[in-house]
């Protein structure tokens, strides 16, 4: 009886728990690659292994904390192919933006970075993109939606996670809201349409990846410079460049990512995945 108390207690309280736990991790992840990331030897097995390590840890925190003896947003079903269509998506995504700020004229000089530098980036964009996906959609998100439905609790997650990149040292206020309405809403958008973390975490690094990894761009007002295949410099309007905050805060990233987000809430909606509010209650 006395366990059993504990047990509901725990469950009562998962949201910060559960919170608290992957915002810790989010945070020291982000201090610790950032301090190796210019080291491919140690940047790469690191970020890999913070992604085994996250991926296996809110899948032991939600049995526990939730007492959930499924997890079906990590269903092992379909994982490789949803990755791949994400990240097809992500990447696709990113070159179609750099690309029109380059017809803008928003190329100011591009030039060769490092293969190293670019598998560095990769270790570090795959643990921030699983960390951020675990946090913001697999735990605020989902736990959310419960009590208040889908509309409102992707509202909210989406500011909040814009909310957290206003602490990135070249934060705007544009760019915080821009990448809250971009990778906020898209995002959450691809977790809802298909109700696994796999498609999200697949466009979420990819995303990344291409703008760091490849064409060497800061991400989200870091002040940080990245380490690419390409160095890729941005010159213009911020309307075109998204200025100091990088190209998330463009009115063609804007552009370019509502017709997925619309897309994939179409699909949601088509196929039951939107949850009303009384539904979500009840």
């Amino acid at each position: 009886m006395v366990l059993s108390k504990e047990v509901g207690r725990l469950r009562r309280y998962r949201l910060p728990v559960l919170l608290v736990t992957f915002t810790i991790v989010m945070l020291a992840n982000a201090v610790i690659m950032q301090l190796v990331s210019p080291v491919v030897l140690l940047a790469l097995p690191l970020g890999i292994g913070c992604v085994i390590a996250v991926v296996a840890g809110y899948r032991k925190l939600s049995q526990v904390v939730e007492q959930r003896a499924d997890i079906p947003e990590l269903a092992a079903v379909r994982v490789w192919s949803q990755l791949r269509r994400g990240a097809l998506l992500g990447s696709g995504l990113f070159v179609l933006l750099i690309l029109l700020i380059g017809m803008f004229g928003g190329w100011q000089d591009m030039s060769w970075g490092s293969v190293w530098g670019c598998l560095g980036t990769a270790g570090l964009t795959a643990s921030i993109a699983v960390t951020e996906e675990v946090l913001f959609r697999g735990v605020l998100f989902r736990i959310m939606e419960e009590r208040t439905g889908t509309v409102i609790a992707l509202i909210l997650s989406s500011l909040i996670f814009g909310l957290t990149h206003s602490i990135n040292a070249d934060a705007t206020l544009w760019g915080v809201l821009s990448i809250a309405l971009t990778g906020g809403v898209l995002t959450t958008a691809a977790y809802v349409a298909t109700r696994s973390l796999w498609l999200s975490i697949g466009l979420h690094f990819a995303w990344n990846f291409t703008q760091a990894g490849v064409f060497g761009v800061a991400i989200s007002g870091s002040a940080e410079a990245s380490h690419g295949l390409l160095r890729t410099t941005l010159s213009g309007p911020a309307v075109l460049t998204g200025g100091i905050f990088g190209p998330e805060a463009s009115l063609i990233a804007l552009l370019v990512c509502v017709v997925p987000t619309v897309v994939l809430l179409r699909r949601a909606a088509r196929t039951g995945q939107i949850q009303r509010r009384f539904n979500a209650v009840a």
